[in-house]
């Protein structure tokens, strides 16, 4: 396995090349994604590509996704200190690593129970066993931990999910893909202000989708 050193240096070339010069601006956030080994939410045998810019296998036929990615959500969500943010779907648990960096509080929702028993063993290793990490079905949100300044989904959805409206607080961003199950899908950034609802395309991705009530 590659030595702390060297995937420090792998880490910081990532956060310049892959993050800054594709148009991430947020410092918090390039921040936060330097200081975050992603290594440590991927299987020993992945270590080596941990700061390759693509999402990696993970169990249970699912992903952690590509580092611009996992950034480009957050800056788009305008997570910052003082927030509460719910993520849907742990996976590795390395958005909500990343996430907590920004945030005051974090609740992350998995419904793969192995998923979210790894991701809290791999957060606590990193000191950050505060990130509450539910098992359930993510579609619905977590209303008791509610209501939320900003909501990150990391798979797709065929809508928005009115249950994670209904979650975020006044002024809060919900960043969701949406579209087919295995197909075209955009980056969409709902605004609650009040009663009014905005929302914004913020271009195309490819998600697994979100199983769920009101996912798939």
């Amino acid at each position: 396995m590659t030595d702390p050193a060297e995937q420090a240096r792998r880490r910081a070339r990532m956060v310049d090349q892959d993050l800054a010069h594709r148009g991430i601006r947020d410092p918090a956030v390039l921040a936060a994604m330097g200081a975050v080994p992603r290594e440590a939410f991927l299987p020993a045998s992945l270590a080596d590509h941990a700061y390759d810019d693509c999402a990696l296998p993970i169990e249970e036929s699912q992903t952690i996704s590509q580092p611009y990615i996992v950034a480009a959500m957050a800056e788009a969500a305008e997570v910052g200190a003082g927030d509460r943010v719910l993520e849907v779907g742990t996976g590795s648990g390395y958005g909500a690593a990343v996430l907590r960096r920004l945030a005051d509080q974090v609740v992350t929702i998995e419904r793969h129970p192995g998923l979210a028993h790894s991701a809290a063993a791999a957060l606590a290793r990193l000191g950050l066993a505060d990130v509450v990490v539910i098992e359930g079905d993510g579609s619905l949100g977590w209303a008791e931990g509610g209501p939320y300044d900003a909501i990150v989904v990391t798979a797709a959805s065929p809508t928005v999910p009115a249950a994670l409206v209904q979650q975020l607080a006044d002024g809060g961003r919900l960043i969701i893909p949406v579209g087919a199950r295995h197909g075209a899908q955009q980056l969409v950034r709902v605004r609650r202000a009040g009663t009014a609802l905005t929302e914004d395309d913020l271009g195309p991705v490819a998600f697994v989708p979100l199983v769920g009530d009101q996912g798939w």
